[in-house]
């Protein structure tokens, strides 16, 4: 850090003031009250020693030594993970003149009915101030939005390594500010090497810890803007992540027959003989209008079957508390696959995020991050019409189950002389020529600056294809580059 800071002397203006060396940037930093703490862990990820266990010598589940021995003799923890205290990011908040006056933004600047431009706008934040009025009266009370997801730190070319950020984001502020870095508070770490999975419910208990303070108690806060102190609340309003960490944070496995945690244990999903995989094919009629026309189609979906059901229930807040009471809480017994699990149900737990009062009464407790399923979707959807090999969905296993399933006889596998099979080419794929055209179209597209990356770098033009597309790149095709790329496609696809 030393060097940095040199470097950092050389590179900017003399006049500016940048302490010398690390040690005293750490003790500038130090007056801003905005400290960490560092927490054992198990390093089985079992259990934090934190509260009523923080003088624990070994794990209370598993039995591993919190400590190891230096050559020297020093006793030092195996694991330890660093926590960000929420409360005093919040109180900062409205001790500067930059922030102070915005965080009332969503109170004073109300927008006409039909008109979403700010979470406030929703029918969720709407429904937590009728539940909840009194906390709702004082406009500077905080609504919180929660994210969390993996990533890996080091070259993917070496060991697997994964560790776990969780932000927390403030929605009271105009929507210019509200999702920029300034405003994104990282309140910890999860370190890796592995996927915490159903675990990661023991390293969000000091984040739990004060979110219940920021709602039961309150803090004193100093509000700037209007020069007087004021009982500081806050609520979680809910978490925003993408299908795998939904599992992870709600409790309820995104993984199997009853993956869906919409329709629950009355799923249509079924598994594919061949594939292997399972399927939620024509399971989305039931959420058209009962006289729409599609649910009495006999054999455009799956074949000899008309759909006339209803969809089922959304469960409330209270509904769903019900059935997860029962179960124990990861932080208190070492989790296990409860009775009925795969079968009558999907949960692994019961989610630490129950521990909030108001949670059950959030509308919408947990978000799915439309980046990554839009960049799922645009993966396999272009690599299935460019007919990518490896890539496709529309591969020789999906053919061998389409006669079980569809009544398209012209993609079923075909018999030959030598009694092999082929796989017939479907209308909704290029040949390797269109392919290339494009894929040389796109080499020669020219963005405005910023807009996105230089897609031509995605490019394969020798087979024909996109690689290293990132979640943006995806996003832009999508939204404006797709309908001229598959124009070449008969107007029936």
């Amino acid at each position: 850090m030393d060097s940095v800071i040199d470097l950092m002397h050389d590179l900017v203006d003399p006049k500016l003031e940048i302490p010398d060396n690390f040690y005293k940037a750490k003790r500038l930093v130090s007056k801003l009250g905005l400290s960490s703490m560092r927490i054992h862990y198990c390093e089985n990820g079992c259990m934090l020693y934190y509260k009523g266990d923080i003088d624990l010598e070994s794990c209370k589940f598993c039995g591993k030594s919190r400590y190891k021995q230096t050559p020297s003799g020093k006793k030092v923890p195996i694991k330890a993970m660093h926590y960000l205290p929420l409360i005093p990011r919040l109180k900062r908040l409205y001790a500067s003149n930059r922030s102070a006056p915005h965080m009332r933004w969503h109170h004073e600047n109300r927008r006409p009915p039909g008109v979403m431009c700010h979470p406030s706008d929703g029918e969720a934040w709407k429904h937590f101030d009728r539940t909840y009025p009194q906390f709702a009266a004082e406009p500077r009370n905080i609504r919180l939005g929660l994210c969390s997801d993996g990533f890996t730190p080091h070259s993917v070319s070496t060991a697997p390594y994964s560790c776990w950020p969780v932000f927390v984001t403030p929605y009271n502020l105009p929507p210019e500010m509200c999702m920029t870095s300034p405003y994104k508070f990282l309140n910890c770490v999860i370190p890796g090497p592995q996927n915490p999975k159903v675990l990661i419910n023991v390293y969000l208990q000091p984040l739990i810890d004060e979110l219940k303070q920021l709602w039961v108690q309150g803090v004193e806060t100093f509000d700037v803007s209007l020069k007087q102190n004021f009982n500081l609340r806050a609520a979680l309003m809910w978490t925003i992540n993408d299908f795998p960490a939904y599992g992870m944070l709600s409790g309820w496995m995104t993984a199997g027959k009853l993956a869906c945690p919409c329709c629950m244990e009355n799923t249509k999903s079924f598994t594919l003989k061949h594939g292997r995989k399972n399927s939620w094919f024509d399971c989305h009629r039931q959420f058209l209008p009962i006289d729409h026309e599609f649910r009495s189609m006999k054999n455009a979906f799956r074949k000899n079957t008309v759909d006339q059901g209803c969809p089922p229930l959304i469960l409330t807040g209270e509904q769903v508390w019900e059935r997860v009471q029962q179960f124990p809480k990861v932080t208190e017994e070492q989790p296990y696959k409860f009775d009925g699990y795969g079968v009558a149900h999907n949960w692994t737990k019961q989610s630490i995020f129950w521990e909030l009062p108001y949670w059950k009464d959030n509308l919408l407790r947990h978000n799915l991050d439309v980046m990554h399923i839009e960049k799922n979707y645009f993966d396999n959807l272009f690599n299935t019409v460019m007919d990518v090999n490896g890539k496709t969905k529309d591969n020789v296993k999906a053919r061998m189950d389409l006669p079980e399933y569809c009544r398209r006889k012209e993609l079923w596998l075909q018999e030959k002389q030598n009694n092999k099979f082929f796989k017939p080419k479907a209308s909704y794929s290029f040949t390797l020529d269109q392919k290339r055209k494009i894929c040389e179209w796109v080499e020669q597209l020219k963005m405005p600056d910023g807009h996105a990356s230089n897609l031509g770098k995605r490019v394969d033009m020798e087979h024909g294809k996109l690689h290293g597309m990132k979640s943006h790149d995806c996003h832009v095709f999508m939204e404006t580059l797709l309908p001229i790329a598959f124009s070449g496609l008969p107007d029936r696809i």
